[in-house]
């Protein structure tokens, strides 16, 4: 989560929102690490997770991430928890819950949904107090709080 924690500094760096995750092999190597670029692509997209996602897959050339772990800074919002099933990571590590815009525990609740065709088992709070400063710290800035 350290590494995660690390691309969500640099993301709120560069004026992105600070989210950043992690993709770990079974063996436990770092496969891609990745912080938010939406504003930078002009990509609504290209959250973190879905950024270490493709990087991942294309690293292992597969669709799939089965075995592997993600951590990430920030619960997932519907959009990265669909990915994240699509790609069949095995665990989901995560830092700060999201009630606003969250997909895991909050909102849609995609794992939960009977359409969902992987359910990666899910850590929260990892690091979350960390996180969630991170996120408070960003947004009082742009608030000018």
């Amino acid at each position: 989560m350290d590494l995660a924690l690390e691309d969500a500094r640099a993301a709120g760096d560069r004026g992105e929102v600070p989210v950043g995750a992690v993709v770990v092999s079974p063996a436990g190597d770092v496969v891609a690490q990745a912080g938010n670029r939406t504003r930078e692509l002009c990509d609504p997209t290209a959250h973190a997770e879905v950024l270490a996602i493709r990087a991942a897959c294309a690293r292992i050339g597969s669709e799939r991430l089965v075995g592997f772990d993600l951590y990430v800074t920030l619960e997932p919002c519907a959009m990265c928890a669909a990915a994240i099933s699509a790609a069949r990571v095995a665990r989901l590590y995560y830092g700060a819950a999201d009630p606003k815009s969250g997909g895991v525990a909050q909102g849609a609740q995609v794992f939960a949904h009977p359409q969902c065709h992987h359910v990666p088992d899910v850590y929260d709070g990892i690091s979350g107090e960390a996180a969630g400063a991170l996120l408070r710290d960003f947004f009082e800035r742009r608030r000018g709080v």
